[in-house]
């Protein structure tokens, strides 16, 4: 087993699920690799199945019964990360919008550099998108510089997926009740980490729209993280976030997810 596990969720991503594995086993720093299925009925759980054969001890698969939103499958990847002692925890989309070649970067970020939190970030060097209309390049950027405007947190890509997790983060993070799944999932956790005190590094990488399949998101995505950021702010107005505290306090236990796993390197 590695020090470094890639958690990628998938919905119908037959298309993308084999080269995306295929691209990170690749890779000369050696990640193994979550897929977390939500119940996708183009068969992307089976091609995955497939390849664990032969990359035994390295591919691994969670497969829930339905879609429960990005936020709880990368909640359930976490925890999952954690029993089994990983120290490297890190988010990537299964479509190639982040290139897996990045993960050697930020990885180094956390392990060579000590850093508690790499971000991949699309506006740290300027507007590093490709694909996407202008128009949604322009919702993300101002989307990023509002969360900066509320929160005062000095992330210029508040919004970015592409992370790696120091396990100590997550170890305190996951004692919160995370109040979001879809957008602002992504910006509660970085909030967090900040929060908390934790170092936080930009690191910046081109983000290429999916030339495969078709994207998840949403204008209801949108209009939670708008309103999700000022909750945000309010709430942490009325109390304190003691990383020591935090990481001596009762885990929050979290609603029971319907899942039939495969076993992993460590399950009893």
């Amino acid at each position: 087993m590695t020090d470094g596990l890639v958690l990628i969720p998938t919905y119908n991503e037959r298309e993308n699920a084999e080269l995306i594995i295929r691209k990170v086993f690749s890779l000369p720093q050696p990640f193994d690799v979550l897929i977390i299925d939500d119940g996708s009925p183009d068969g992307t759980a089976a091609i995955v199945r497939e390849l664990m054969a032969e990359f035994p001890e390295r591919l691994f698969l969670e497969e829930r019964s339905g879609k429960m939103g990005l936020g709880t499958a990368y909640l359930h990847g976490f925890r999952w990360a954690l029993a089994r002692g990983y120290e490297y925890v890190f988010e990537m989309d299964a479509d190639f919008s982040h290139n897996p070649e990045d993960l050697t970067r930020l990885y180094d970020a956390c392990a060579t550099q000590g850093y508690d939190l790499a971000i991949g970030s699309r506006y740290i060097e300027g507007v590093n998108v490709v694909n996407w209309p202008m128009s949604r390049v322009l919702m993300s950027y101002f989307a990023s510089a509002y969360v900066r405007l509320v929160t005062r947190m000095p992330i210029m890509d508040a919004t970015a997926g592409f992370k790696c997790y120091t396990a100590p983060v997550l170890r305190v993070i996951m004692r919160e009740r995370i109040r979001f799944v879809g957008y602002a999932f992504q910006i509660e956790m970085k909030w967090l980490a900040h929060k908390y005190g934790f170092r936080l590094k930009e690191v910046p990488i081109v983000f290429t729209d999916r030339t495969r399949g078709t994207s998840k998101m949403s204008k209801g995505i949108f209009k939670e993280a708008f309103f999700g950021v000022v909750q945000m702010k309010l709430s942490s107005l009325f109390r304190r976030f003691d990383r020591t505290a935090a990481a001596t306090s009762p885990a929050h236990q979290p609603s029971p997810l319907t899942t039939a796993a495969t076993a992993g390197p460590t399950d009893s």
